[in-house]
């Protein structure tokens, strides 16, 4: 298709998945909030309030700047969750997936509940807890990305599984999702990375009522080619996407090319 100065310049689907490719990653971004902003506003408008899950992450900038600058979102109405979370940094990390969040999103929006993972010292423990919490009702609204593996959330390759019967679990981080955290300017060093983490499952993630998936830059051409045309498989977790009713994703032509 022939793209406007502010549409995609490619638009396909890949099973249910719709797939929109713009000229650049704020492009990308900014499409992806709006259709996140609606679903937001659609929940809202149906029973009055929403829940939503937010990945934390570089690819999710422009994205969530989007939000923030949404209109018509009573965030007051809105309670909020994030998707994973180290184990073994301290609190005050700058690394925190929950203090990324808060930078980025939520101080700006003010959700009306905001529940944040800390795995302290019991991350088992600390999984259930969260479980209960995701589990007290839907969730309309999950803005993820895809790792340079693959991965959705911390549900690498190794450790993925498409029929999870936990709804939050403790994991070792593979390699590659490590480096990645260096490549992204997380961490300065591979050894710095923390070897483990809380995240929400697949099957949790595939629960949610809309996903919108961001996913910029270069790094992500082989994963999202993979998530794109691959097989179906826990080799590459993202390929699931193409089963959800409901995803839509969003990427500039670095990715997609």
């Amino acid at each position: 298709m022939t793209a406007t100065n502010s549409g995609p310049v490619i638009e396909r689907t890949a099973g249910n998945l719709e797939a929109r490719i713009y000229r650049d990653r704020p492009a990308a971004g900014a499409a992806a909030a709006r259709v996140a902003a609606e679903a937001l506003r659609s929940a809202l408008a149906a029973r009055g309030a929403a829940r939503a899950v937010f990945a934390a992450a570089p690819s999710q900038r422009e994205t969530l700047a989007g939000l923030r600058a949404a209109a018509g979102i009573d965030w007051s109405r809105v309670t909020v969750f994030h998707m994973d979370e180290y184990i073994g940094l301290p609190a005050d990390a700058p690394q925190r997936f929950g203090r990324f969040l808060r930078e980025e999103l939520w101080d700006a929006v003010r959700p009306g509940a905001v529940h944040v993972i800390d795995p302290g010292d019991d991350p088992e423990a600390e999984s259930a807890r969260y479980a209960g919490l995701l589990g007290q009702g839907p969730i309309d609204l999950i803005c993820l990305g895809i790792g340079d593996n693959g991965h959705l959330a911390f549900n690498d390759p190794p450790v993925a599984d498409f029929a999870d019967p936990l709804a939050v679990k403790v994991v070792e981080l593979d390699d590659a999702c490590r480096t990645q955290q260096v490549s992204d300017g997380c961490f300065a060093t591979f050894a710095d990375v923390p070897a483990r983490a809380v995240t929400l499952t697949v099957p949790t993630l595939m629960a949610g009522r809309t996903l919108v998936a961001t996913v910029p830059g270069r790094n992500k051409r082989a994963a999202l080619a993979a998530a794109l045309d691959g097989p179906i498989s826990e080799r590459c977790p993202a390929s699931v996407l193409r089963t959800h009713p409901a995803c839509t994703l969003f990427a500039d032509v670095e990715a997609y090319q």
